[in-house]
């Protein structure tokens, strides 16, 4: 069975006349331990969709499903990072790592109880992503890439079914972008958790993804599902081969075409 699966999916801002359709009649399956990529012009649906999937906002029409059952309101099982790491400044990167716990159930309520088994599971995870020595610094003390790294933490750190990441390199520069695509690719390796990426970097989207979707202008339509037949473990050389760039080539077409 599908860990999600869109039927036929769209969605609007508003209601009635003065409503904005972004998304139309979208339908997608997300395997368990599949990553995903989700790519399109600006203003498209990506990150509509994303709010879809994760019961931020009701479709519009068609059929939203997570293992199975309706997606009726937001969904618990969801880490999210964005492209900024909005990483709380009067925290250190432990203690954000850990505000997840604090608010989601059933974490919450034994919150105060397991901190110290919470704590080691966090610093785990901050070791894991090259940040052992850094886990009391705030976030003014750290680069942008070693917030997005935390950012990253946070999002896992409930052990959630599928992670959601909106545009999370977007803002670095290319030697951290890439840096950080073998930080996540190690991650979803160890972890085998699902993972839907939002990405106009077609090159971030190929290296990391199974599937890469091509969405239309609005309202969204998916054009193309295209799997990235690339054998894995994949490293940077990767990029640099014919099938890789023939690949990006593809999908750079797909999206210069107007629908």
């Amino acid at each position: 069975m599908s860990l999600v699966k869109l039927d036929r999916v769209s969605m609007a801002y508003g209601r009635g006349a003065a409503a904005a359709r972004v998304i139309e009649d979208v339908s997608l399956e997300i395997a368990s331990g599949e990553f995903i990529a989700v790519v399109g012009p600006s203003g498209c649906g990506k990150s509509s969709l994303m709010k879809l999937i994760s019961g931020l906002h009701p479709p519009l029409a068609g059929t939203l499903t997570l293992e199975g059952r309706p997606v009726t309101g937001p969904i618990k099982s969801v880490g999210m990072a964005f492209q900024h790491s909005n990483l709380l400044p009067w925290r250190n990167a432990l203690d954000n790592v850990l505000l997840p716990l604090e608010i989601v159930e059933p974490f919450r309520r034994d919150f105060k109880k397991d901190r110290k088994k919470h704590a080691r599971r966090a610093k785990e995870l901050l070791e894991h992503v090259g940040l052992a020595g850094f886990t009391q610094k705030f976030p003014w003390e750290l680069s942008g890439g070693m917030q997005q790294r935390a950012s990253i933490c946070r999002a896992l750190i409930h052990e959630p079914e599928i992670l959601m990441l909106d545009e999370p390199f977007a803002a670095l520069d290319a030697f951290t972008r890439e840096e950080l695509w073998c930080t996540l690719r190690d991650i979803q390796a160890e972890r085998k958790v699902t993972v839907m990426l939002v990405t106009h970097d077609l090159r971030e989207a190929v290296f990391l993804a199974d599937t890469v979707y091509v969405m239309s202008d609005r309202p969204g339509r998916i054009l193309r599902r295209c799997e990235v037949n690339i054998a894995r473990p994949r490293d940077l050389d990767v990029t640099y081969t014919q099938a890789f760039q023939d690949l990006v080539h593809e999908l750079r077409t797909l999206i210069g075409i107007k629908h």
